[in-house]
């Protein structure tokens, strides 16, 4: 059923990376929650770890909107899912406005989620280098597509008062509001690594105070009451949201298992328990709930602390993360790895991503891991970044051959062999390669995906689970 949503929102784009988009975006989500708004945060694209960031200033799960792996048909649903009974929504866009999937056009920008959510456009720009050359600059974003909305700039790395004054000068020529400033300051804490920020669940209460000092930056900077009155001319969205619970047509090569997308009625809920803690961080937050609305028992375990795993455990979802930074400490818990093999050779299902499929590998720089998988992982120099399309190569608990889904590959790793005898994945675009390992109840890949494109993933992986029992 249609529905139409009233949501006050924005999305924050800037002319590249690098331009302060996350402070931005994080420190109006923090602000705007200390005014006692409930704001939905989201994130254009498939990035894990800014989510984090956006939900430790809102109390909100933070969700991604990618329509490359989702389709741009769904990014309306899953932000009216994520914002429904909020007060204010907050999107922060990824890469430059116009950047979206290469050689896709405009797939998967934050141009097109702007386009698709009918939302106002803030841009960020860094006037660190430039006075009026910045009204040619964001003239030339306001104009190259006529359907997005330029609603406002905030100028951030401002040098000085008359360096101020140019800008706004220069920008109230070319007719753009200025919704904020802010000067040039040392970075606010946010600590990076070779895959971009540090995760909030590797320094929480240090991301917290991060946090806070981002709300006082844009707080101090920036014009909330405008930058809301802005938001609050985004008109109704008209789309049906998002449910974990609505059953979904299932694509060529799914069944879809039990009744209405779920476990049969008057069964006991399997157990699945999803790896989490500092090493296992990325995660989509609709995997949960559609496990959930599946009909499992989902629960979390740190691979980091716990030795055993959960009690009843019949699926076992290990995602990605940075398991390369706690490689030692994940080789000394023997005793859930030894738990951990000892499932996937009694045939469990187990579904591993990217930092999930070092550690079931021999061993990850030299530590032993799990040793399900015949295979060695080792930190590389070369980043492993892009839109992958796939096709599942061998039957597992996740899907069936032939089925077609879409996913990111994101990664400073190398896995060798990088696919066992049954692979599962054959990526058909941008590269014809195999890539990964089936083998009993384990699937196991480098490759990123978002079950909200095809909800049957998790209904025949808990259908699996409960096989188990």
């Amino acid at each position: 059923m249609v529905t139409s949503f009233p949501i006050p929102r924005l999305v924050i784009a800037a002319p590249s990376s690098g331009s302060g988009k996350t402070t931005v975006a994080t420190g109006l989500m923090a602000a705007f929650s200390e005014r006692g708004l409930a704001v939905s945060p989201h994130k254009a694209g498939p990035d894990y770890i800014d989510p984090g960031y956006h939900a430790l200033a809102t109390g909100r799960p933070g969700r991604n909107l990618d329509a490359f792996m989702c389709g741009p048909d769904l990014v309306a649903p899953l932000f009216a899912h994520g914002a429904a009974g909020c007060d204010l929504a907050v999107v922060e866009g990824v890469m430059g406005l116009y950047d979206g999937a290469a050689g896709r056009g405009e797939l998967a920008s934050t141009a097109q989620v702007a386009k698709l959510l009918r939302a106002p456009v803030v841009l960020v720009v860094d006037a660190s280098s430039q006075s009026r050359s910045v009204a040619a600059l964001v003239h030339g974003f306001a104009s190259f597509d006529p359907q997005v909305r330029l609603g406002g700039v905030i100028l951030n790395k401002v040098g000085s008062d008359r360096h101020e004054v140019m800008l706004r000068e220069a920008l109230e020529e070319a007719g753009m509001p200025v919704l904020g400033v802010l000067r040039r300051a040392p970075q606010v804490a946010t600590p990076s690594r070779h895959l971009g920020l540090v995760p909030v669940a590797e320094r929480h209460t240090d991301a917290l105070a991060s946090v806070s000092a981002l709300a006082a930056q844009v707080r101090a900077g920036c014009d909330l009451d405008a930058l809301m009155a802005l938001a609050r001319t985004a008109p109704p969205l008209e789309c049906e949201a998002w449910s974990p619970h609505r059953p979904e047509a299932a694509s060529p090569g799914f069944e879809a298992p039990g009744s209405e997308g779920g476990l049969a009625a008057g069964g006991a809920a399997p157990v699945i328990a999803v790896a989490g803690g500092a090493a296992f961080t990325f995660s989509y937050a609709e995997h949960t709930e559609l496990l959930t609305a599946a009909g499992a028992e989902v629960v979390t375990f740190d691979p980091l602390r716990d030795e055993a795993l959960p009690p009843g455990t019949a699926g076992l979802v290990i995602g990605g993360g940075f398991p390369e930074m706690y490689a030692p400490e994940l080789s000394a818990n023997e005793p859930l790895r030894a738990a951990v093999a000892a499932f996937a050779a009694a045939g469990g299902p187990v579904a591993a991503e990217c930092a999930g499929l070092l550690y079931l590998g021999r061993s990850l720089d030299g530590k032993p891991m799990c040793g399900v998988l015949d295979a060695d992982a080792r930190m590389s120099e070369r980043l492993t970044l892009g839109y992958r399309e796939a096709v599942a190569v061998s039957d597992s608990a996740l899907a069936r051959a032939g089925t077609r889904l879409r996913g990111h590959e994101f990664h400073r790793t190398v896995i060798e062999p990088g696919a066992g005898a049954a692979p599962a994945w054959g990526f058909t675009h941008p590269e014809r390669r195999v890539e990964g390992f089936v083998q009993q109840g384990v699937h196991a890949s480098y490759l990123h995906t978002h079950w909200a494109a095809e909800p049957s993933v998790a209904r025949r992986f808990t259908e699996a689970a409960a096989a188990r029992r």
